[in-house]
């Protein structure tokens, strides 16, 4: 593998994470897995951000949706985030690879103690070998339940760790110039070098019912990463293998360069 990275933050979504009846994809998840392990070895700092809590949740427990009360998107949290971590663990596990869970909220980034002790414990799993895995506390951050996503959350990790390229994994090829779902011709945008109001105006709102993001929201996490110079790659998720790709410097998706 040829590849002048030395530290990458991978996002990956619900709807990467899961199938189409809300239960987790266990054939994707471990190949993704797989292929971190594989970077892992190469030399590569991973990061992996990882939404899906209350996806996971939501299918653990049997409910026909998610909940559209904050108490029960808590309570599918609580539920599906030691699931997501137990399968992360176990699949990690196989490839010989060490994992190590942070649960994050807002404050922990604007406090400055908190964010330092964040920077801190991020550095330690570096330097043991472990592979960092992060999400949102769903559970008792209600303000990011409502508000946040993991697509912001990506970027942000991948400013504080220093990482050379963020990746955010989604069910979409990346950004095209109109909807693909509603115009056949819709054309796929292989390089963003600026993001100006007319590509945010490209963007719609969520993708799935099983995700909070879309792309609007990873065109802003690309407009945080850019700001520090760091460039994102926005690519389909269902063959995690693409990722090789990537690092090799192909061009999949639609790229946000670092500028």
């Amino acid at each position: 593998m040829t590849t002048n990275y030395k530290r990458v933050v991978i996002k990956v979504g619900t709807s990467t994470l899961t199938h189409e009846t809300g239960k987790t994809n266990i054939r994707r998840m471990q190949k993704l897995c797989a292929v971190l392990s594989d970077l892992h070895n190469a030399g590569l700092d991973v990061v992996l951000v990882t939404s899906g809590a209350i996806g996971v949740g939501v299918g653990k427990l049997g409910l026909p949706e998610k909940p559209q009360d904050i108490p029960g998107r808590q309570a599918a949290a609580c539920v599906g985030q030691s699931e997501l971590m137990f399968m992360y663990d176990k699949f990690f596990s196989e490839y010989g690879q060490k994992v190590g869970q942070l649960l994050v909220t807002k404050g922990d980034f604007e406090n400055a103690d908190r964010r330092d002790n964040l920077c801190n414990a991020f550095q330690k799993l570096f330097e043991y070998g472990a592979i960092p895995v992060v999400n949102e506390n769903d559970s008792v951050a209600t303000e990011e339940i409502v508000y946040g996503d993991n697509d912001s959350l990506s970027a942000i990790v991948a400013v504080l760790t220093g990482a050379d390229l963020l990746v955010i994994l989604t069910d979409t090829d990346g950004l095209f110039d109109a909807n693909p779902h509603e115009n056949p011709d819709a054309r796929l945008i292989p390089l963003v070098e600026q993001i100006t109001p007319e590509i945010e105006a490209l963007c719609g709102g969520a993708g799935t019912a099983r995700g909070t993001g879309g792309m609007l929201t990873k065109v802003h996490a690309a407009k945080t990463a850019a700001a520090a110079g760091i460039p994102v790659v926005v690519m389909n998720g269902s063959e995690p293998q693409d990722l090789y790709r990537v690092m090799e410097g192909h061009r999949i998706g639609t790229m946000f360069s670092g500028k």
